[in-house]
């Protein structure tokens, strides 16, 4: 990003040689995005982020097929990003559907299959779950969408970065990609979007980005995406699944029945662990793991503890989800530091049976 902070200032849609220069960056940038995903360069379109290019997606799509397909099928455990879109388009008169999931996460198939029809113009399910890291089974449910001709987009914002992702493997229409889930800066994201399908943009203005989002491009958060694509193209095999595996061990022979693992146990991203302490409250945890940048799976609000809508929706119970915390593995995780982690745990719950058989 050094060069584009201090120099390089030309606009891309320039047509002099300054200009020229910052349209070939772009267009590199946008090459790097597309190889990680495996598809034409043609079909990125730079975006602020995860949330603009999951509205670009469902909002762009709908109005776009205006008059024609009504109904839209997502899950209950999406990211607000993709809900509230779909809240939206509901008070605008299109039918939302949201499907359920089961305890480990996975979207129930089977009432996927039924709410999709012939009149589904869109199905949106993520990829991976911001909370739990269950992996969805993409591919089936593309193939239910093309028997009923119902476009399919992911938020894999999760995704990208940690684990391979192929539109093609996948079976999907439009992809969502957010740059600082995978060491981009915040502020930049992507979407792709298959050639040949349509959208109505949401910015109007000039033709920018194949006329697909008008603005003068962002050449200092484009490249930085480009470059975070590339060295997460390169990274892939070193994704922390070993060392999250050790994690989730040690947890379990430590803590024995006073922690239940949230989320698919396999069909998971390698980095991410939602672990419920049970009989413990996740927010005081945290505030005594001072030096740890970890999450919550509640909320708390006037000194009521509430569970996330996401392990409501699993099934998770509400003392399960009171004491339930997401640990997100990095790429420079060290054992060192999940060893850190377990002792401070260990000095705050109390080792139930250190050295134990674990999960």
């Amino acid at each position: 990003m050094i060069p584009y902070l201090f120099g390089h200032f030309g606009n891309p849609s320039s047509s002099h040689a300054l200009g020229r220069e910052a349209k070939a960056d772009v267009d590199r940038a946008r090459g790097q995005v597309a190889s990680l995903v495996g598809c034409s360069p043609s079909e990125i379109v730079f975006t602020s982020g995860g949330s603009e290019s999951d509205n670009m997606a469902i909002k762009g799509v709908a109005f776009r097929k205006l008059n024609r397909k009504r109904r839209i099928v997502t899950s209950v455990i999406e990211h607000l990003a993709v809900l509230m879109p779909c809240r939206y388009l509901e008070s605008m008169g299109f039918d939302v559907r949201y499907v359920s999931v089961d305890r480990q996460g996975t979207v129930d198939m089977e009432a996927l299959e039924r709410e999709i029809n012939e009149d589904t113009l869109l199905v949106t399910i993520m990829h991976a779950n911001n909370e739990t890291g269950t992996l969805q089974p993409l591919h089936e449910i593309s193939a239910i969408c093309q028997k009923q001709g119902a476009l399919l987009h992911t938020d894999a914002s999760q995704s990208v970065g940690k684990v391979p992702v192929s539109v093609e493997a996948l079976g999907v229409d439009l992809l969502t990609i957010a740059g600082h889930k995978l060491y981009a800066p915040k502020g930049i994201g992507a979407l792709y979007i298959r050639d040949g399908i349509e959208l109505e943009p949401l910015i109007h203005g000039a033709g920018h980005e194949g006329g697909r989002r008008a603005g003068t491009e962002n050449v200092l958060l484009d490249v930085a995406l480009g470059a975070a694509c590339a060295l997460a193209e390169k990274h892939l095999q070193d994704a922390n699944d070993s060392l999250t595996r050790y994690f989730l061990h040690e947890l379990g022979a430590r803590f024995r029945d006073q922690i239940i693992l949230n989320g698919h146990p396999e069909k998971r991203l390698p980095n991410t662990l939602n672990v419920s302490f049970l009989g413990h409250d996740s927010h005081d945890l945290l505030s005594k793991l001072s030096n740890v940048a970890a999450s919550t799976g509640s909320a708390c609000h006037s000194g009521q503890t509430t569970i996330s809508p996401v392990l409501s929706a699993m099934g998770v119970s509400e003392q399960a989800g009171r004491g339930a915390i997401r640990f997100s593995l990095g790429r420079y995780t060290t054992q060192d530091e999940i060893d850190e982690v377990l002792q401070s745990l260990g000095c705050i719950i109390g080792d139930q049976n250190k050295g134990g058989e674990g999960i």
